[in-house]
């Protein structure tokens, strides 16, 4: 098997991995350890870490054989924490990067008919990172796994069209496929791949034509009184709503209302905007209540705290003091 700069490796009589730096010759490779220094090593004394992960709902389990070929991949794999699905308990959601790039990578979920991102960071070549620990049920409530990736290397390197797929998972279809036995995992895992086909030759990059270039220029050539593009803070500030709840602007007439009917009137309007708010894609509400004895701030978090895709806060202290709370539509 050829190795490859970037690729990492352990040592076949010894303890300790590193990663190929360069070739001194055809049987000596220069390896970096993780202290910073770089020894030269015999070739056939190297080990790759690498090894080609293959899901398939007909395969049996597989010993994989790094001798068999290599192919850079990125996975996306689902380890239970027991062998027999009867005793599993919990799951761990890795992103497996088996390939000699680097990950710049967002994890989301699907929540209703909006994606929300759960965590997001950097993977090192043919490192795998821990996304989430879950139950079962997390699957049920969220099924629609998405990653999102940019692939990079430190040094020269192909571009590589990034990844952007959605993974779809239920229990019910995960018994469907076949667990699979690797050495990263502790376990037999369900894995996910998300891209195998990488650029080795080819250019992605495109050059402008001369058509392109004169529809540029004509672009360029508009004047600001013909169409005049509004700001991103205007476009913001029409995703965002402020309401006051004071019961003063709800209805006309307050005389005869008991405490309880006044707080019925304004939690009606919390969960009114609400649900105008998710209809219409906005981004912020911000809910003017007042200090008071707190009682309506507490129901008010209540409503939140039961609603998906949202989060809330104090609003700002400058703007509303105490008597306020600001909800973040994800």
């Amino acid at each position: 098997m050829k190795l490859r700069i970037g690729d990492k490796v352990r040592f076949l009589n010894e303890t300790g991995e590193g990663t190929i730096t360069r070739f001194k010759d055809k049987n000596y490779a220069f390896v970096e350890m993780p202290d910073g220094f770089e020894i030269p090593y015999f070739i056939k004394e190297l080990v790759p870490i690498h090894t080609e992960l293959i899901i398939s709902s007909e395969a049996d389990n597989l010993d994989l054989n790094p001798e068999s070929g290599i192919a850079d991949a990125v996975y996306f794999v689902i380890e239970p924490d027991h062998e027999l699905p009867v005793l599993v308990s919990d799951y761990s959601i890795y992103l497996f990067n088996s390939s000699s790039y680097n990950l710049m990578y967002a994890y989301s979920i699907k929540d209703d008919a909006y994606f929300q991102t759960l965590k997001h960071g950097e993977v090192g070549a043919y490192q795998k990172i821990l996304l989430k620990q879950v139950k079962i049920e997390f699957f049920k409530e969220y099924p629609y796994q998405k990653i999102e990736c940019i692939l990079f290397k430190n040094t020269h390197y192909r571009a590589q069209i990034p990844i952007a797929e959605t993974v779809f998972v239920n229990p019910s279809n995960l018994n469907q496929y076949q667990l699979i036995k690797h050495h990263e995992f502790k376990r037999p895992v369900y894995a996910f791949m998300l891209k195998d086909e990488f650029i080795v030759a080819q250019n992605i990059e495109q050059e402008l034509s001369n058509e392109d270039i004169q529809r540029l220029k004509t672009i360029k050539e508009f004047k600001s009184h013909i169409r005049e593009s509004k700001s991103h803070k205007e476009q913001l500030k029409k995703l965002e709503k402020e309401i006051d709840l004071h019961i003063e602007e709800l209805v006309d007439d307050v005389a005869g209302l008991s405490s309880h009917e006044m707080l019925s009137i304004q939690l009606e309007r919390v969960e009114k905007e609400l649900d105008k708010a998710l209809n219409a894609g906005m981004k912020k509400l911000v809910f003017i209540h007042g200090v008071g004895n707190g009682r309506l701030k507490m129901e008010i978090q209540k409503i939140l705290k039961s609603t998906k895709g949202v989060t809330f806060q104090d609003a700002s202290y400058k703007d509303y003091g105490f008597g306020a709370t600001q909800v973040n539509i994800l």
